[in-house]
C-alpha cells in the first residue's frame, strides 16, 4: 500500500464560519465518496485558505465528518497578486492501493479554474444524496458533542 495525495479546492462567497465549514464539508464528502476514502486510511490532511479567509479552521469540517483521529493542520496560502481569492484547499495523504491515475481530485465552484482538466460535473440528485450523507455525519458529530 502506498501513500497517495488527493487534492481538492473550493471557494466561498463570504468569510463566514458556516460558509467555510459547509464548503469544506462538501469538498471532503465528494473526495471521500469519489475515491472510497476511509478515515482510518488517511495519514493526515493539510488545509489551506487564502489570506482573506479567517472565520473558521477548515479542519473543523473534517472533525464534523467523523475524522476524529486523523492528524489535521490548517495554514494560509501565500498571497500571490492576482491569484484566486476566498479559496479553501486540501491535500489528503491517503494510504491506498489505487494507482495515481485512478485518484479523483475535486475542484468546485471558482476553484475549477485551478484545474479545469480535473473538473467533474455532478447532477442535482448526486448532490442531494451527498448532502444527506453530510447531514447524517453531522447528526452523529452533534450527538457526540452532547
Amino acid at each position: 500500500m502506498l501513500c497517495r495525495g488527493v487534492r481538492g479546492a473550493t471557494t466561498v462567497e463570504t468569510d463566514e464560519r458556516e460558509a467555510v465549514l459547509k464548503a469544506t464539508r462538501e469538498l471532503l464528502a465528494l473526495m471521500i465518496q469519489l475515491n472510497g476514502i476511509r478515515s482510518e486510511d488517511v495519514t493526515s490532511a493539510i488545509f489551506t485558505t487564502t489570506p482573506d479567509l479567517v472565520a473558521a479552521f477548515p479542519a473543523t469540517a473534517a472533525r464534523q465528518l467523523g475524522w476524529l483521529d486523523v492528524p489535521l493542520m490548517c495554514s494560509h496560502e501565500i498571497g500571490v497578486p492576482g491569484a484566486l481569492t476566498q479559496c479553501i484547499r486540501v491535500l489528503l495523504h491517503w494510504n491506498t492501493d489505487k494507482a495515481q491515475s485512478d485518484i479523483q481530485h475535486v475542484y468546485l465552484r471558482e476553484a475549477k479554474s485551478l484545474r479545469p482538466d480535473k473538473t467533474i460535473v455532478f447532477s442535482e440528485a448526486d448532490m442531494a444524496e451527498l448532502n444527506r450523507w453530510i447531514e447524517a455525519q453531522l447528526d452523529v458529530w452533534r450527538g457526540d458533542k452532547k
